[in-house]
């Protein structure tokens, strides 16, 4: 066996691999005794045809297939093993000659990275502020939350809540059909198709309309997005939204512990507090870990991009290839050209991997076996039902795993942000924005 090391590229060997006639014909021969004890050959009892009575029975590129297909792996680990490669994951084989068999692998190497400045990172961390108004939002929301609806012998108003039956169909085919349809009339509203809403305004009860509405080019369906759609609609019955008075009845409804209007909206406020401060540590991390990014140089092979990509559309679509067909069918778009618009942001992900793992590996932070089983307890605390259960499955080496490396990313991160300059800018409400702005 001849191995010429060709290049090394984005962190991958190029490995051009040619076999001796002796090799391959000593996997031509291991490949004749598998094959012939399978082979029900007329004439001759299993196991005894000679090869060349096999090659003619299953064809002698067959039986080749058979041969380069049990060599190239071995003859690859050979390979690797006299070039010192420490390989990171299965490599990209191509057969480009059987006689002599030649093969090139494309074999991934473990990325390198070179930190930069991390003891010195500054980023500026938001101060969170939630005004009166932010509160008013959220209580006038849980006002509509807890809102009644009265039927009413008037036309549809915007704000109303409509029960009709719905009759529509696409170039003669059926769009959308239902009896009994409640559909809330709100203003410039996109669904089910942009003007639908304005078209309820005006009619009454048992009142009969027709119209034509055109869908969006950017529609949630490809196939149909541009094309008129062609409605019938019947309205059977009007509601009107009755808001609960603001008081310290409405006040329990939401939660009997909270005896006042006025201990509600502390609460709110300290809801939005606790939410605004855990956004703005998430969004300081963020920033903390891509200006280490930016300051660092790294080279990596393009399967970790692959693979993210793969983990991705995993997460997404856990019911397998059905769900991700059904999905690309809906998108009218080919799975490649869901992974390209994946890519940016797997390859996101993979720097931000490589760079904590490198300052984990600098600042020696490691996750003990007690860590994760007190992480463990945190996730099963609340748990009603089968909690040993629970635990058992939290318990399988995989998983403990998983929990180690989401510890170790935490505590990673968490030491950069200890050491990462802070400089607090007020974060603006949007309200106050626009007041600013006006």
């Amino acid at each position: 066996m001849k191995v010429t090391n060709e290049k090394t590229e984005n962190r991958q060997a190029f490995l051009t691999i040619e076999m001796e006639p002796a090799e391959l014909e000593e996997s031509l021969e291991d490949s004749y005794k598998r094959l012939v004890q399978k082979a029900n050959i007329p004439g001759f009892r299993r196991g005894k045809a000679p090869r060349v009575v096999l090659e003619r029975y299953i064809g002698k590129e067959s039986l080749l297939e058979e041969a380069v297909n049990s060599l190239v792996p071995q003859a690859y680990e050979k390979a690797i093993k006299e070039q010192a490669i420490e390989a990171i994951a299965q490599p990209q084989i191509e057969v480009t000659k059987t006689e002599p068999l030649v093969f090139k692998a494309i074999v991934p190497l473990k990325p390198t990275v070179k930190l930069g400045d991390y003891q010195n990172i500054n980023v500026k961390r938001e101060t969170v502020k939630v005004s009166k108004s932010n509160v008013s939002d959220v209580i006038e929301q849980l006002r509509h939350q807890h809102a009644t609806w009265e039927p009413v012998e008037r036309a549809v108003e915007f704000g109303d809540l409509v029960v009709l039956d719905v009759w529509s169909n696409v170039e003669n085919k059926p769009f959308i059909n239902q009896k009994g349809a409640q559909y809330q009339v709100v203003q410039s509203q996109s669904s089910p198709v942009p003007g639908f809403a304005e078209q309820l305004v005006g009619m009454k009860a048992n009142e009969e309309k027709e119209f034509k509405l055109k869908l969006p080019s950017d529609y949630a369906r490809s196939d149909l997005s541009g094309k008129e759609a062609s409605f019938k609609l019947r309205v059977n019955e009007i509601k009107q939204e009755i808001l609960p008075e603001l008081n310290d009845e409405f006040a329990r409804g939401i939660d009997p512990d909270l005896k006042t209007l006025d201990s509600l909206r502390e609460k709110v406020l300290s809801d939005l507090k606790l939410r605004a401060e855990e956004n703005a540590r998430m969004d300081f991390e963020e920033k903390v870990i891509d200006a280490l990014v930016n300051l660092s140089e790294m080279d990596y092979p393009p399967i970790l991009v692959e693979s993210e990509i793969n983990r991705i559309l995993n997460q997404r679509f856990q019911r397998g290839e059905q769900e991700l067909e059904e999905y690309l069918k809906n998108i009218n778009k080919t799975e490649k050209e869901l992974r390209e618009e994946l890519r940016p942001s797997a390859t996101t992900r993979v720097k931000r991997s490589l760079v904590l793992g490198k300052v984990a590996e600098e600042e020696k932070i490691e996750v003990n076996s007690s860590e994760i089983d007190t992480e463990i307890e945190n996730m099963t605390k609340n748990a009603t039902e089968k909690k040993e259960e629970l635990k058992k499955v939290l318990n399988t080496p995989q998983v403990r795993e998983s929990i180690e490396q989401t510890l170790l990313t935490r505590k990673t991160v968490q030491r950069l942000t200890d050491k990462a300059g802070i400089a607090k800018v007020p974060r603006k409400t949007r309200r106050t924005r626009k007041k600013e702005e006006k």
